[in-house]
């Protein structure tokens, strides 16, 4: 079988279809991936040694009208671009993740009979992704809430966020040993997503020597490429420090890095929470004040229910709350033992299998 995986914009797009691919290469089938020139994606795919062809697309800005004209016609030229280039392979089934580009990919594979699979990460179905919908022989979401839009309930099946296997795989005496924390030590990780969070960085950065204070407490700190240098500025770390206080500016060996944890500060992206499932990781999430729809707290909420996180919005970074809340995810092992009883239920590790089963089922015969 010949799939084409399609999505773009951010890496919470790119990681699942990289984890299905996995899945799929695994059990024989052929996999490439379409996606644009310029997006996270070109990278990422190659990394992975997936076939990737490049096809233009862009949003348009509400604030500028003109720009649904020009992109509206960027995607119609790549739609028909991606029509002779699936006449040239013939795939047996499409699978879209989400971002512009997913439209003409989507748009060529309608065209020609080819089935098109849809998969939603958020608790928001993006546009695309409801664009797509209506097509789609199946849509396959983490969160049901997400498919409230759709007007064929059958089309709809929940099967979670696919994890790529070096999450589940990683380790936590890999990890420590990587980033030189010892065994016995408790450790925070802090990140905000691929691109960082401004906020959530200068909140921690006040809470610097309190932090110090806790005994071997040690702290990865990923503050985003864009905001690197203020956190140093902000943290103005010694030696001695520096020694229980990482900051970097990016993490590339993210399954390590989290697998070393005991506790983690996050945004509630859909790929930064279906990893923390994955590995159980207890956490105090912020959900990102300015996502559509707010889908981040949407996205937050089943975990905080089930117990497996603590929440905090935004604009509660400066109070006294979000001390509380952290010191006790750091300072209070039951705490992190009961959330990590509860984030098993949401059963992440079997998400990209499920997923795989999907696209099997609707696979031009």
């Amino acid at each position: 079988m010949k799939v084409v995986l399609s999505g773009g914009g951010t890496a919470g797009h790119i990681n699942p279809a990289l984890a299905l691919a996995d899945v799929l290469r695994d059990r024989g089938h052929e996999v490439v991936f379409a996606g644009t020139p310029t997006g996270v994606e070109a990278r990422l795919v190659a990394q992975a040694g997936i076939t990737f062809v490049p096809f233009e697309a862009a949003g348009f800005d509400r604030q500028a009208p003109w720009t649904l004209v020009t992109s509206t016609l960027k995607i119609l030229g790549s739609a028909r671009k991606a029509k002779r280039w699936m006449k040239e392979i013939s795939p047996d089934v499409v699978v879209g993740f989400g971002g512009y580009v997913c439209i003409p990919v989507g748009l060529a594979a309608e065209s020609l009979g080819v089935p098109v699979v849809v998969h939603e990460q958020n608790s928001v179905m993006g546009m695309a992704n409801k664009f797509l919908a209506k097509r789609a022989a199946s849509v396959a979401l983490t969160y049901e809430v997400a498919g409230k839009d759709v007007a064929d309930a059958s089309k709809l099946v929940v099967t979670g966020n696919p994890v790529r296997a070096s999450i589940a795989s990683a380790t936590r005496a890999e990890g420590r040993l990587m980033l030189g924390v010892p065994e016995d030590a408790t450790m925070l990780v802090v990140f905000g997503g691929s691109l960082g969070a401004r906020h959530i960085n200068q909140a921690v950065c006040n809470l610097k020597s309190r932090l110090l204070a806790v005994d071997d407490l040690y702290i990865v700190h990923i503050t985003g490429p864009k905001e690197y240098d203020s956190v140093v500025e902000c943290l103005a770390l010694s030696e001695e420090e520096s020694r229980r206080w990482t900051v970097m500016a990016y993490q590339d060996r993210m399954p390590e890095t989290l697998a070393a944890a005991d506790c983690a500060i996050s945004r509630a992206g859909a790929t930064s929470l279906a990893e923390i499932s994955a590995l159980g990781l207890p956490a105090l999430l912020v959900p990102f004040p300015y996502a559509t729809e707010d889908h981040q707290t949407t996205n937050a909420k089943a975990y905080v229910a089930s117990g497996a996180a603590f929440m905090l919005p935004d604009d509660a970074l400066d109070s006294e709350e979000f001390s509380e809340k952290l010191f006790a995810l750091i300072e209070d092992e039951s705490v992190r033992a009961a959330m990590r009883k509860a984030a098993g239920g949401f059963e992440t590790q079997d998400a990209a299998a499920k997923l795989a089963e999907v696209v099997c089922r609707c696979a031009r015969a």
